[in-house]
């Protein structure tokens, strides 16, 4: 049998960029964005933002429903731009027809996240014109131009990078470097030292040499309404061990604690030796004496090899078991009722299988009469002292 073929006539529903005989009128927006908060990019933004808005109005076939901005954004990733986000938001949910921008490089530097939103758009029937490359893409050609002009804008992206990064590790090589003031105790612009923030770090110095643990310093800063370096009421644990252990307290800067990981989504990562890092000595003035600084990461390991710290009494974890060779902490006797009293006995008495430490508790009285006992028989051989130690420090 002979075959028959019917030709059914294509019915094209996409939009082009030619103003068509089609009576439904686009839905039309712009987007602006600049990277830097330069004057000179300020300027740019706004013309960008004046541009779009009179040349939508201007066409008869466009319905100008807003912009869409970021200002002082990058353009290597979307999630923190708010209003590209919010404008591909709308378009999805079908508020927006046509999307005009500058150029590619303004609406994404990476190929990946512009040809997905490009799809995503297209899928939905939401066309993006742009202007400098005079790239439609319901164009046949717009996606294939868009991939190439995208990738041309990502390596660019990376040259910026890897130029601005060189020159920051040649300033480190040299020396040079910043602290980041809004959120660093104790210094403004230049390592110049800010005295009432000061006091305060000294205090936590203070108070962790006196014996207090990295909670009961957070727990008496906050007694004393002390501000946190980022201004906040509430102290945390990390924020006074990274204040205690920072060498730019001593007038030091180790440069290069972190670095970018992926110029793209700007992941910080630690280095771990991954690229070069430099220590300054002598850096700028010094809030802490060096030597008392050196003194407190000496003790912060002591206390970490030592294991759990109590910062409840002086005494806590400086007397030792003689039996085997546990500390010593408080113990509270008869805590509920007018018996109640505070004891010293080795913690790990009851520990060990078979038979407990033979060692005896001690009250605090005992600990004090004891301690002003051995510190006097020092006293009497005071100068002998002080030339041994001296012998065995040199």
């Amino acid at each position: 049998m002979a075959k028959t073929v019917r030709v059914i006539p294509a019915s094209p529903k996409i939009f082009r960029s030619e103003v068509t005989a089609e009576p439904r009128r686009r839905r039309t927006a712009g987007y602006a964005r600049v990277s830097t908060d330069h004057e000179e990019q300020a300027s740019s933004y706004e013309m960008q933002m004046a541009h779009y808005k009179n040349y939508i109005e201007s066409r008869a076939d466009w319905d100008f429903v807003g912009m869409y901005s970021d200002e002082g954004i990058s353009g290597t990733n979307t999630k923190k731009r708010d209003g590209f986000n919010q404008m591909i938001e709308d378009a999805l949910a079908g508020k927006i027809d046509l999307i005009i921008t500058k150029s590619v490089s303004r609406f994404a530097r990476n190929t990946v996240d512009s040809l997905q939103n490009v799809r995503k758009l297209k899928e939905h029937g939401v066309e993006i014109y742009f202007e400098k490359e005079n790239i439609w893409t319901f164009d046949t050609r717009g996606e294939l131009l868009i991939t190439i002009m995208s990738s041309l804008a990502q390596e660019e992206s990376r040259s910026i990078s890897e130029n601005t990064t060189w020159g920051k590790r040649k300033q480190f090589a040299e020396g040079k470097t910043s602290v980041g003031y809004s959120a660093f105790l104790g210094y403004d612009k230049d390592f110049k030292i800010n005295e009432e923030q000061a006091q305060v770090v000294k205090l936590i110095y203070k108070l962790f040499l006196g014996g207090r643990s990295f909670y009961a310093i957070t727990k008496e800063l906050e007694k004393r309404g002390l501000k946190s370096p980022s201004g906040k009421d509430k102290w945390y644990i990390s924020t006074v061990r990274s204040i205690l252990t920072n060498e730019k307290y001593r007038g030091d800067a180790l440069i290069q604690k972190e670095y970018t990981a992926d110029f793209l989504d700007k992941t910080r990562r630690k280095n771990t030796g991954e690229i070069p890092q430099y220590y300054v000595e002598e850096h700028h003035e010094a809030i802490i004496p060096p030597d008392l600084f050196d003194f407190v990461q000496s003790e912060i390991k002591r206390r970490e090899q030592n294991g759990k710290h109590s910062g409840v009494s002086i005494f806590a974890n400086k007397i030792k078991c003689g039996c085997c060779g546990g500390w010593y902490g408080a113990k509270v006797w008869h805590s509920t009722d007018k018996y109640r009293r505070v004891i010293y006995r080795c913690n790990k008495k009851y520990a060990h299988k078979g038979k407990p430490c033979s060692t005896r508790h001690l009250t605090e009285e005992e600990i004090k009469r004891i301690f002003v006992k051995a510190l006097n028989s020092l006293v009497e051989v005071k100068e002998k002292v002080i030339v041994a130690l001296q012998s065995l420090i040199d």
